[in-house]
């Protein structure tokens, strides 16, 4: 080696140990970074090729990367809005709410999550966060999870929930049977179901049962809220048998027009003269246990189920470990609005580090999946906690001892080459 290209070796030793002093700086400035990656500098030899030697020494250069995949400690906020990663995934953010270019997409482990003025979710960084809407029905629909362009960014403020027309309701429940069969029959039981008109208006269906002189057997009306009987069926209980305390047969009492004895089911219009609204009440087919039974013991008010629902603003919202924001309304009713995926690549550590503690997608990465949060090796989410970085800030300060004394050494080689070439330069003298 000649004594240039011992100098060259020295500065190339600079240049690595000053990159690697770079990133070390890096990690301990980010040490309280929520969800920061630790970035390193790996030392790799250089060599030239002579013809008389082989391969010569020429330096040493720096290659960077990021530990990715090393997860950092999880620590509760208590903000329902602030979201941390136990597993593999990434969340899906963008720069603009609902971007439309795919290649504006990042990932972070970053969830420090806060409605903007409109209501987006976005994070310190001001990346926001992206997810996939439920429709009305409850379901997702199809979505493409090998790519962005389904996505749309997850909002919580201003959420209306659209009143919708009740059509079908349920009724469960258990009448005494030791209140039937008596010479002075009781008083009905009286309960009521709360239903919904097409402009989200509640109502209620009244439903009295009054018990009769023959044994097992039981006298319901139906009627509005106004008193308006819609109809009376007469209902006879099994007494013994697999199917004692299960309806026998219904029936009809004086008109009551749409009820099915063989079903236990009755339709009836509760709309307006020129707005008709029909609503099915199901009270169980006959040897059946799905709706109304009768038991000796106390009267069970009944259990209704019933679809539809008023018009509702948001309160607040809840986040699961599957990642569905589910939003809670002030008429009661709790829905689903997004799901977060989570996206995971084959090689996390080759993604591209990006502004704002964010990733894109590289060629070492590998092609991105939107995976669902709980499911295979994408992790959970945990709401009300955020991921601290994973840099140990002992570890890094050793290192930076190391860089720095190699560093000095490299220098050394800078100044003692320094000195032969000026001992060279003597001998002409």
């Amino acid at each position: 080696m000649s004594i240039s290209n011992a100098m060259q070796t020295g500065v190339s030793g600079l240049r690595a140990n000053s990159t690697a002093v770079g990133r070390i700086s890096d990690n301990i400035a980010n040490a309280n970074t929520d969800g920061y990656r630790r970035s390193f500098a790996q030392m790799v030899t250089t060599t030239t090729t002579s013809n008389s030697t082989g391969l010569a020494p020429a330096g040493v250069r720096a290659v960077q990367g990021t530990n990715v995949s090393l997860d950092g400690a999880l620590r509760p906020t208590g903000q329902a809005t602030d979201l941390a990663i136990s597993g593999s995934g990434f969340f899906v953010v963008s720069r603009n709410p609902n971007e439309l270019v795919e290649s504006n997409y990042r990932m972070t482990r970053a969830g420090s999550f806060l409605p903007d003025e409109n209501g987006y979710l976005r994070n310190a960084a001001g990346y926001y966060l992206s997810g996939f809407p439920y429709r009305e029905d409850g379901t997702l629909g199809a979505v493409d999870r090998n790519r962005f362009g389904d996505l749309q960014t997850v909002k919580i403020g201003d959420v209306q929930m659209v009143g919708s027309a009740t059509t079908a309701i349920t009724v469960g429940g258990n009448v005494p049977a030791q209140q039937t069969g008596l010479a002075t029959p009781g008083d009905p039981f009286l309960s009521s179901a709360e239903y919904f008109t097409p402009l989200g208006v509640s109502e209620r269906l009244q439903f009295s049962w009054q018990p009769t002189g023959t044994a097992n057997q039981w006298e319901v009306t139906v009627s509005d809220s106004t008193g308006v009987d819609f109809g009376t069926v007469q209902v006879e209980f099994n007494a013994s048998g697999a199917d004692a305390g299960s309806p026998a047969n219904y029936t009809i009492l004086g008109a009551f027009p749409g009820f099915d004895t063989a079903t236990g089911q009755a339709t009836v219009d509760v709309g307006t003269p020129g707005n008709p609204q029909i609503v099915t009440i199901d009270f169980g087919a006959p040897d059946t246990f799905t709706g109304m039974t009768q038991f000796a013991g106390d009267y069970t008010p009944l259990k209704i189920g019933a679809d539809g629902s008023g018009t509702g603003s948001l309160v607040r919202t809840e986040i699961d470990e599957r990642g569905d924001v589910y939003g809670v309304f002030d008429n009661g009713k709790r829905k689903a609005l997004y799901n977060i995926p989570l996206a995971e690549v084959p090689n996390p550590d080759g993604l591209t580090t990006t502004d704002g503690n964010a990733f894109l997608l590289s060629r070492s990465s590998g092609p991105v999946r939107l995976s669902g949060a709980g499911t295979g090796s994408a992790g959970t989410i945990t709401a009300g906690a955020l991921e601290s970085s994973n840099v140990e800030v002992a570890q890094e300060l050793t290192d930076l001892i190391q860089t720095q004394r190699a560093y000095s050494s490299n220098a050394k080689i800078v100044t003692t080459v320094d000195e032969m070439l000026d001992e060279t330069m003597r001998l002409k003298r």
